[in-house]
C-alpha cells in the first residue's frame, strides 16, 4: 500500500533508505541517459516548441469549456450505446463502478493501467466488495502482487530488478524461474494472466483522450493487455479524468503525436485503440458490449477555474518530468510522490489527496527547471510546486521560523547587507586563510553537510571595492549595469573584478548600482512570494534600465528569475510594467554579451589551449535558453573545450536545497564530478557562482586536481595585456 511521509523527520528516513538502494539509482540513471537520446531522435524534424504551444493552447481552451465538452461527449457516446456517468468524488466513482459490477453479476475483473484508478484507490474498494481484480499491465501486475503503488506513471515497476521480479514470479507460480531469463519471465506472466482475461466478466480501463465530437475514447498502450481488457469481457468500464476531454480528433491526434515520443522516446506506441459506443460482443446476452464511461471530477472542475493551478490539468501523463528529474533519479517515485509521481505529482497530490500527503514531498524540488523544459504542454512545474508549498504553509496556519526571519531580513536591504558583513567578521575563527574556506562547518550544520567545503565570506564585498575599481571610460560605446547577486557581491567578488578587466578594453562603462539587493529567488524557493515581489521592486528601482544599454548578470539563477519570475510576481502591479519590460529586454548573461554584443575575437586572447570542461547551469540553459554561447566563448578565448556527460544536469546546489536535503545534493554532486573527472579536463568552468560554490567545494573535498572557476575568471585570465 502507498505510505507517504507526513512530516520531514519521517521523510528524511525514507530518503536515506532510498539512497542506499544501489540498484534503483543505477536503473534510473541508465534509463535517464537512454531516454535523452531516444527522445531527441524521436522529435527530429518536428517543430517541438510550436507543437507544445499548440497543444497547451488547445488544452487551456478545452478547460474553459470542460462542462460543455462533457455534455457533448455524453450525448455522442450514449447515442452510440454507452452509458456515461459523472462522479463528483473518488469515492463516488468507485461506488458507481462497484454498482455496475453488482448489477451485471460480475465476479472477476481485469484492469489495464490507469493512473486515475490509482488516484481513487479503485482496486482496494472493489476487493473490499468481494470482487477479484487482476492488473494486466505487466508492471502494474508486478506491483499489485507486491502490494505497492507505482514508482513511475508510465513504468510502474522500474524500481525492481529482474531478480526481484523472478523471485516474485517463482513465489506466485510455485515454479522455479531463471532470474536472468527475461523472455521466460514474460512468458510466465502471459501464462498467469491469460486465464484472467478469458474468464473476466468486466474489464476496466482508463483513457488518454475523450473526444467530445464523437463520444470516442482513445487509449495508447505498449502491451496488448489494454485492447484485451476492453474487448474480451462482456462489460467494459472506462474511468476517465475530466481533463482528458478534447473537442475533436485533430486535438487528440496532436496529443498522440507527442505523448509516446515524450514518454519513452517512441514515435508511436504498439497499440492505439479508439472506442466509440457499444460494439458487438458474443459473450453478452444482448449481443452488445455493456459499456460504461465514468468521468471523474475529484476537484478538477474547481481546479479548471483556478487562474494559476488550472495549468496543471494540461498534463497528459507522459511521466517525462520524472525521467529528467535529478532528485527522482536518486530516490525514485516511492519517495518523490504519493500516487502521482515526480514534479506533477507534487502538485496534484495536494489537490487530489490532501496537504498531509503533499506536505513533505513538495519541498523536495531543486528548481532546476528540467521538468518544465521537457513538459510537452508547457506546464511551469517548478513555479506551481512553490505555489503549492505556499498554500500548505497557509493551511498550516504558521510558518517555519526560517521563513519569518528570511522574509524580515530580505525586505530590508540595509539590514540584510549589515548581517552579511557581520558574518564576514564573525567567521574569523572558522576560516582557513590560505585556502579561503571554512576549516570546519558551523555548529548549525550536521555531518550530512560535510560533502563539500564551504567558502569563507569575502573580507570586503564587491560593492565596497567598487568605488576604487570603477573605470572611467571616455566616450564609452556602451553603458552596462552589473547585477551581482548575493554570492558575487559578498562571497566571490573576484568574479565581478574579472568582468571589469574584460569590459574596459572594449570601451564599455560598467556601473554597479548600490541599491541592488538579492534577486529574490531564495524567497520564492521558500514560498515567500510577497517578500520576493518587494525585493523585485527594489531591484527595478535600483537598476533603472533607462540609464543603461544592458543589465548584465554573472549568475544565471538571478538572470532567469529576473527575466521570468519577476513577470509573475509583478503581474498585478501595472505601474511597474514598463520598467520591468525594459529590464527584461536589456538583461543579458555574461557569455551572450561577450559573444553577441562585444563579438570578442581569438586575437584578443592567449591561445594556451588549457583543457576545460563545462557545466551548464540549470537557469542558463533552460531558464534563459543559452546553450552555445559559453562553449563558443571558451574556444574563442584560446581554451580546449572537452565535452563531458550530462553537462546540463543539475550540480545539486539549488541554493537552500543543498542545505535542506544534503544527502541528495551530495549524490547529485558526486555524479557530476565523476563525469568531469572522466573528461580529462584540468579546469571546470560554469556561469553560475552558486554552481562554482557547490562544485569547487565538492572537488576540494575529494582533493581532486581540477580547478573550478567562473567562466568570467578563466576568460579574463587569458586576456592579452596591451
Amino acid at each position: 500500500m502507498i505510505q507517504t511521509a507526513k512530516d520531514m523527520k519521517t521523510y528524511r528516513k525514507k530518503i536515506k533508505a532510498a539512497l542506499k538502494n544501489r540498484f534503483l539509482r543505477k536503473a534510473l540513471d541508465n534509463f535517464a541517459s537512454a531516454y535523452k537520446v531516444s527522445r531527441t531522435k524521436a522529435f527530429e524534424g518536428i517543430d517541438l516548441p510550436a507543437l507544445k504551444d499548440e497543444i497547451a493552447h488547445g488544452k487551456d481552451l478545452a478547460l474553459t469549456q470542460i462542462e460543455s465538452l462533457f455534455l457533448r461527449f455524453k450525448a455522442g457516446a450514449e447515442h452510440a450505446g454507452a452509458i456515461v456517468h459523472l462522479a463528483k468524488t473518488a469515492g463516488e466513482a468507485n461506488e458507481i463502478i462497484a454498482t455496475i459490477a453488482r448489477d451485471n453479476g460480475v465476479k472477476s475483473i481485469v484492469k489495464s493501467k490507469s493512473m486515475t484508478a490509482e488516484e481513487t484507490h479503485l482496486n482496494d474498494h472493489l476487493e473490499a466488495q468481494g470482487f477479484q481484480v487482476t492488473e494486466t499491465d505487466l508492471g502494474e501486475w508486478i506491483i499489485q502482487l507486491r502490494h505497492e503503488g507505482p514508482s513511475h506513471m508510465v513504468m510502474p515497476a522500474i524500481h525492481l530488478s529482474r531478480g526481484q521480479v523472478g523471485s516474485l514470479f517463482s513465489d506466485v507460480t510455485k515454479t522455479p524461474v531463471d532470474l536472468e531469463d527475461i523472455d521466460r519471465m514474460v512468458k510466465v506472466a502471459r501464462k498467469e494472466l491469460r486465464p484472467a482475461f478469458l474468464s473476466a466478466d468486466m474489464g476496466i480501463s482508463g483513457a488518454n483522450m475523450a473526444i467530445a465530437e464523437t463520444g470516442t475514447l482513445g487509449i495508447i498502450s505498449n502491451e496488448g493487455n489494454a485492447r484485451l481488457t476492453t474487448t474480451l469481457p462482456r462489460v467494459h468500464v472506462a474511468l476517465v479524468g475530466l481533463e482528458k476531454l478534447v473537442p475533436d480528433l485533430s486535438a487528440a491526434l496532436r496529443i498522440l503525436r507527442v505523448l509516446p515520443r515524450n514518454a519513452t522516446g517512441q514515435t508511436l506506441t504498439s497499440y492505439v485503440t479508439w472506442i466509440t459506443g457499444a460494439v458487438e460482443c458474443g459473450t453478452s446476452a444482448t449481443g452488445k458490449k455493456i459499456l460504461h464511461i465514468v468521468f471523474l471530477d475529484n476537484g478538477r472542475l474547481e481546479l479548471a477555474r483556478d487562474p494559476v493551478f488550472s495549468e496543471a490539468l494540461r498534463c497528459i501523463r507522459c511521466g517525462a518530468c520524472s525521467n529528467v528529474c535529478p532528485v527522482y533519479g536518486k530516490v525514485g517515485g516511492h519517495t518523490l510522490g504519493h500516487v502521482y509521481i515526480g514534479a506533477i505529482g507534487m502538485i496534484l497530490t495536494y489537490f487530489y489527496h490532501g496537504k498531509d500527503n503533499a506536505r513533505a514531498i513538495v519541498r523536495n524540488c531543486l528548481n532546476c527547471q528540467a521538468c518544465k523544459s521537457v513538459c510537452p504542454v508547457n506546464i511551469d512545474l517548478p513555479f506551481l510546486i512553490k505555489k503549492v508549498y505556499g498554500h500548505i504553509l497557509k493551511d498550516e496556519g504558521s510558518k517555519p521560523a526560517k521563513n519569518t526571519v528570511l522574509s524580515a531580513v530580505m525586505k530590508n536591504r540595509r539590514l540584510f547587507h549589515t548581517l552579511l558583513r557581520a558574518a564576514s567578521v564573525l567567521q574569523g575563527p572558522l576560516v582557513q586563510k590560505d585556502a579561503g574556506i571554512l576549516r570546519h562547518l558551523p555548529f548549525i550544520f550536521g555531518k550530512a553537510h560535510d560533502f563539500r567545503t564551504l567558502p569563507a565570506m569575502a573580507k570586503t564585498p564587491f560593492r565596497d571595492q567598487w568605488p576604487a575599481l570603477r573605470p572611467r571610460i571616455q566616450n564609452p560605446r556602451l553603458r552596462v549595469a552589473l547585477f551581482g547577486g548575493c554570492v558575487v557581491d559578498f562571497v566571490s567578488p573576484e568574479q565581478a573584478i574579472a568582468l571589469v578587466r574584460l569590459l574596459s578594453p572594449h570601451k564599455v562603462q560598467m556601473e554597479y548600482p548600490p541599491g541592488q539587493s538579492c534577486c529574490g529567488l531564495p524567497a520564492m524557493m521558500m514560498a515567500e512570494e510577497e517578500t520576493a515581489a518587494e525585493v523585485a521592486i527594489q531591484n527595478l528601482e535600483a537598476l533603472d534600465p533607462d540609464h543603461y544599454d544592458y543589465i548584465m548578470v554573472l549568475c544565471a539563477s538571478c538572470g532567469s528569475h529576473m527575466k521570468e519570475g519577476y513577470s509573475r510576481l509583478l503581474a498585478g502591479k501595472p505601474e511597474q510594467a514598463e520598467k520591468l519590460h525594459q529590464l527584461q529586454n536589456k538583461l543579458m548573461d555574461f557569455s551572450s554579451f561577450m559573444v553577441k554584443v562585444l563579438k570578442v575575437r581569438p586575437e584578443d586572447f592567449i591561445q594556451n589551449q588549457r583543457r576545460v570542461a563545462y557545466h551548464s547551469p540549470c537557469h542558463l540553459c533552460r531558464g534563459l535558453g543559452v546553450t552555445q554561447e559559453p562553449r563558443e566563448l571558451l574556444r574563442t578565448a584560446g581554451l580546449e573545450y572537452l565535452p563531458c556527460k550530462d553537462e546540463d544536469v543539475c550540480c545539486g546546489f539549488g541554493g537552500s536545497y543543498s542545505l535542506e536535503f544534503p544527502e541528495i545534493s551530495s549524490e547529485i554532486l558526486s555524479r557530476k564530478i565523476d563525469h568531469v573527472e572522466a573528461s580529462g579536463a584540468d579546469v571546470l568552468v560554469t556561469d553560475c557562482p552558486g554552481c562554482v560554490l557547490q562544485m569547487r567545494g565538492g572537488m576540494n573535498k575529494r582533493k581532486g586536481p581540477i580547478q573550478v572557476q567562473h567562466i568570467a575568471e578563466i576568460v579574463a585570465d587569458n586576456l592579452k595585456t596591451p
